[in-house]
């Protein structure tokens, strides 16, 4: 019976020490893109995002860029309304369409 408190013991002090030596990590500008050529990280440049802080909205060139980064080749601007940007082009599997969201970023919509 007493080895089992000594190993609760020593497994609550180890928790205890281990806890409190972890520091969480500060929130870094990379994220994973899952395409069709597998899993890439992507690693976002802060500087930019400052750059970009007084403007609003993706521009058309903004939008080929990201289609471009994403594997689209030959890309050009189909549609673009208030909400949403569309860039036609081709993949490796043949012509594909990607629709951007019209704000700060690109994001995918």
């Amino acid at each position: 019976m007493s080895n089992i408190i000594k190993a609760a013991m020593v497994s609550a002090l180890l928790a205890a020490t281990l806890g409190a030596s972890v520091v969480p990590a500060a929130a870094q500008g990379v994220e994973l893109r899952v395409g069709p050529d597998g899993v890439r990280p992507v690693i976002r440049d802060r500087d930019m995002d400052r750059m970009d802080r007084g403007r609003r909205g993706c521009s058309p060139e903004e939008a080929r860029m990201a289609a471009r980064d994403e594997g689209l080749r030959r890309t050009q601007v189909v549609r673009v309304t208030e909400r949403s940007i569309t860039v036609e082009g081709f993949s490796r599997r043949g012509p594909d369409r990607i629709t951007f969201a019209n704000r700060r970023g690109c994001p995918i919509m």
